[in-house]
């Protein structure tokens, strides 16, 4: 027997179809009116609140959670205008770190949460024990410093050697989430340091410290009660080697302010670097210097990055790199060895390898008399700067020529400019600035690109002659001449 397949009728597709609307169509629900709960049916007591009498079947539209509609409720608070709205709470307080307030945009913001990442050993507890302390004696409320990684013993030691002692900076030590929340409603603090988030962990999540889950539930408990209570907050955060923020990518989502401590173990030189900043501009540069006594903030760092010398020495070039928006000079140096058979070394320090590269073959292409292309080529920087931005290829270029062809530039003489494949001199940001800090410590000639001129800007730096080079030749004409002057 053959059995025929029924083909569904036009009348059941027109009844499916009405199912289907019916199921979007608003259903009937129940709710209390006294505390807004909804059961499921109808019942003549409120199960929430108890009230009798109080629960009444509406009709709800919505979206969709679960099955389960969503529907709107009395917010807490009702919103305003934004005029009306006071923006006194959100001002921020110095920390007394001059340096910090710089890249924070003015310093700390009650229940603003702040991450500082950085490398071990460069700095962090250190700098941020002092500014608990300026908090203490300046901001007329208590400072907590809670320590996952030491005893308080240990912090008392580092803040005896700097002479951070006060009585309004609390130690604690700790890695339970409760506990930390006890100090919080023992001490009443207006700043938190947590050193450092990795090592916190709440019986509450799964996994072990210092884990994603237990990472992201710790800081998001710390960010609600920072906005609650009003604590200026700044959590420790650890990197990995590639110097990124260690934890969930959410980690800097949540915080307030990203900040990246840098430094390097042989120099006494640190840069606080903004990332991400909701209370002022994210690409500001703070400035500090490690020493035994603690660290302290460097208003005017340029002179770090400088050499005097008693003459000029070849193979020397002065540039003005940019560091956020703050402009340092810096000294290029280049050495040109001895030929060698096969391929020589190109080594560098503080500068961009593949730039150095790229430099180093114009020179070989766009001028006379410079032969590199078997000789050994070492370029570094002066202070344990690292200067990675086009804008020092013009200093590159002409430290390389003056090492190559023994000829000293004049000390008083900056280059500013990115140089291009075929050697023109390309334009690059900031050049006013640049040259105003240039003219400052007394530098009185400027190589700029085309266009960064008096000529074109209409203003330049009091007693210093800028002149505009479009060529790498050009500039080497110019810096020629200036040190024959």
């Amino acid at each position: 027997m053959t059995t025929s397949r029924s083909t569904p009728s036009r009348g059941s597709t027109a009844g499916a179809a009405r199912g289907r609307s019916a199921a979007r169509d608003p259903r009937p629900a129940y709710q209390c009116d006294a505390c807004g709960h909804q059961p499921p049916k109808w019942v003549g007591r409120c199960p929430e609140c108890g009230e009798w009498g109080a629960v009444v079947e509406s009709t709800v539209t919505g979206p969709t959670v679960s099955g389960r509609v969503v529907s709107s409720r009395m917010p807490t608070e009702p919103a305003r205008p934004i005029a009306t709205i006071s923006a006194a709470p959100a001002r921020a307080r110095p920390t007394g770190v001059s340096e910090l307030d710089r890249v924070l945009g003015g310093g700390l913001v009650p229940g603003a949460v702040v991450l500082l990442a950085g490398e071990p050993g460069v700095g962090k507890s250190t700098l941020l024990l002092d500014v608990a302390q300026q908090w203490a004696v300046g901001a007329g409320s208590p400072s907590l410093v809670v320590s996952g990684e030491e005893s308080v013993s240990q912090v008392r030691l580092r803040a005896e050697r700097m002479g951070t002692l006060h009585d309004q900076l609390y130690l604690a030590a700790e890695n339970d989430l409760a506990s930390v929340l006890g100090h919080l409603d023992a001490v009443k603090p207006g700043l938190l340091v947590l050193d450092s988030v990795q090592t916190i962990s709440t019986t509450g999540t799964e996994g072990v410290p210092g884990g994603v889950t237990q990472v992201r539930a710790v800081t998001a408990a710390l960010v609600s009660v920072a906005k609650e209570r009003g604590i200026a907050t700044v959590l420790v955060g650890h990197v990995t080697k590639d110097g990124q923020v260690a934890g969930p990518r959410v980690l800097e989502h949540l915080v307030d302010v990203v900040l990246h401590f840098e430094g390097d173990k042989h120099s006494s030189l640190r840069l606080v670097r903004g990332v991400k900043n909701r209370f002022g501009a994210a690409d500001e540069v703070g400035c500090f210097e490690m020493h035994e006594g603690g660290i302290s903030s460097l208003a005017d760092p340029s002179g770090l990055f400088l050499t005097r010398y008693a003459e000029p020495v070849p193979g020397t070039c002065v540039t003005v790199a940019m560091e956020g928006r703050r402009a340092l000079v810096t000294e290029v140096q280049a050495l040109i060895g001895a030929t060698v058979a096969g391929s020589p070394r190109r080594t560098v320090s503080g500068l961009d390898s593949a730039r150095l590269a790229m430099v180093l073959a114009v020179l070989q292409r766009r001028t006379e008399r410079l032969t590199l292309h078997d000789r050994e080529v070492f370029a570094a920087t002066v202070g344990g700067i690292r200067v990675v931005e086009p804008a020092a290829d013009l200093a590159v270029a002409l430290a390389v020529a003056s090492g190559g062809l023994n000829l000293a530039i004049a000390p008083h003489l900056v280059a500013i400019g990115e140089v291009g494949l075929t050697g023109e001199v390309r334009r690059v940001g900031a050049v006013p600035r640049r040259l105003a800090e240039a003219a400052r410590l007394g530098f009185k000639v400027a190589l700029v690109p085309p266009g960064c001129g008096p000529t074109s800007t209409g203003a330049g730096p009091e007693h210093m002659r800028v002149t505009e080079v479009t060529d790498v030749r050009s500039a080497l004409h110019h810096a020629a001449r200036a040190s024959a002057e």
